[in-house]
């Protein structure tokens, strides 16, 4: 297959969008993949997972309707029907990123990759024959995959997060090996669905990006509410397996489950690239460095997602790779985005974008926030849900919007309004006089900017005032 434009390596949420995005310019690309179409976020992530969890909200919302004055029998959990609806989910999405591909006329090649020279690529196809593709440019885009430590024994009850969701049933008992997203979503799943559930973290907190509000808010619901027992500032040691059980010992305690979750990170997808035939070489992390467009230091090759040591976060990667492609191929002359939102699928939820307070007392900013808390907000006492709270921070001589934090009911979709209000670089007091429709959740950010000012109408005056 000779000069084509475009090469995307990997058919993730960076890979695809890119592909369909570079045909839209009128571009001739191949798109290689050699497992699913959607990479991990559609087949082992995202979507499976969130699937799961809008399954357990389901239930507990069952579990808790007679607060409701609604009335019926005590529900079940059949996982094997969760499993398959998940399936059900991946599958159709899968079929429709196929029909998109085929529409832009896109060839797509399955196969293994890799670098014959900067701009031949080899497709190793599953019946070994091989098949060279000539590019004028060339967009990596091959992602993560589960890190799995050493001292982890093999076997069955010892799964990560991709595993887990292929087993059919769900185990009594479950220990979580790290406390970051991952683990922690997996545990709040696990748990609403009636699983003793143990996480283990070697740092000293759960979820250590956050500010320590935020984390401290989602930790005392997960111990609280969901019983989730929570171990950290201790390793996991003398772990052992056989087929009844997986244990080990954090510190004085004693730990043991029928299943081990290990979600301790991800690391970049390059083995059997053969980039240094393109003249690229990995950092000191196994990423491929990047520049501020997304460039490889081969001008014509670049990488988006996961594998360029930027947000592993699916929006990110795209984003990404939908500018590198408009620089190649339109108008556009653009830097990568760097404000990039990040939600966390724990009970509650949690969202996150820009500077917080944490990241501003490490930079020795001058910032202000306001906090609005949800149990004074009409709409969260209708539903039921008064968890957690939205925060803003600002510069405090400007008032412009830096960061912003939410946790508590439908925190992902409240961040999208704190993105846009950062991204356009708007201030406290202009969010403060935005009309926010009542009864709703996102009015939060207008009494938190409020707060902010010194002046929201819903909470008690501070002390001394």
């Amino acid at each position: 297959m000779e000069n084509v434009d475009l090469v995307v390596i990997g058919a993730g949420p960076a890979g695809y969008p890119a592909a369909i995005r570079a045909a839209q310019h009128g571009a001739r690309v191949v798109i290689i993949e050699r497992e699913q179409l959607g990479g991990t976020c559609l087949n082992w992530g995202c979507i499976p997972t969130k699937t799961l969890i809008s399954a357990a909200d389901r239930y507990a919302s069952a579990m808790e309707s007679a607060d409701y004055g609604i009335q019926h029998g005590k529900p079940t959990v059949d996982y094997g029907k969760m499993i398959a609806r998940k399936n059900s989910v991946v599958d159709g999405l899968r079929k429709g990123i196929k029909g998109l591909l085929k529409g832009n006329k896109i060839e797509h090649l399955t196969g293994t990759a890799r670098f014959r020279d900067r701009t031949h690529i080899v497709v190793q196809k599953a019946d070994g024959v091989e098949e060279i593709v000539s590019a004028k440019r060339v967009l990596i885009a091959t992602g993560t995959t589960p890190a799995r430590p050493r001292f982890l024994p093999d076997h069955a009850r010892v799964v990560d997060s991709r595993g887990f969701l292929d087993i059919d049933s769900l185990p009594k008992s479950l220990i979580v090996l790290g406390g970051g997203i991952i683990g922690c979503e997996f545990a709040c799943m696990a748990a609403r669905l009636g699983v003793k559930v143990t996480i283990v973290e070697l740092l000293d907190d759960i979820l250590t990006t956050l500010d320590t509000d935020v984390r401290r808010t989602v930790r005392d619901a997960m111990t609280k509410n969901l019983g989730i027992r929570i171990l950290t500032g201790q390793a996991l040691q003398d772990i052992e397996a056989d087929d009844k059980k997986v244990s080990g010992r954090c510190g004085d305690e004693s730990v043991n489950a029928e299943l081990l979750l290990s979600a301790v990170g991800r690391i970049p997808v390059t083995e059997g690239l053969a980039l240094e035939k393109a003249g690229l070489s990995l950092d000191e992390r196994g990423y491929i460095p990047v520049d501020a467009w997304g460039l490889t230091r081969t001008a014509s090759i670049a990488a988006a997602g996961d594998v360029n040591g930027g947000p592993q976060l699916a929006h990110a990667a795209t984003s990404q790779a939908l500018r590198i492609v408009d620089n190649w191929f339109g108008k556009e002359r653009a830097r990568l985005e760097t404000l990039v939102p990040a939600c966390i699928f724990t009970t509650p939820e949690v969202g996150a974008v820009g500077m917080g307070e944490l990241a501003a007392g490490e930079q020795e900013r001058n910032v202000i926030s306001g906090r609005f808390p949800f149990m004074a907000l009409g709409k969260a006492m209708a539903l039921g849900d008064t968890t957690g709270f939205v925060k803003w921070i600002a510069d405090a001589d400007t008032g412009q919007l830096l960061g912003a934090q939410s946790v508590g009911p439908h925190a992902t979709e409240l961040i999208a309004e704190a993105t846009v209000a950062i991204r356009a670089e708007l201030t406290v007091t202009e969010i403060a006089h935005t009309i926010h429709a009542h009864p709703t959740l996102s009015e939060s950010w207008m009494e938190a900017a409020e707060a902010a000012n010194g002046h929201c109408i819903h909470l008690p005056p501070a002390r001394g005032k």
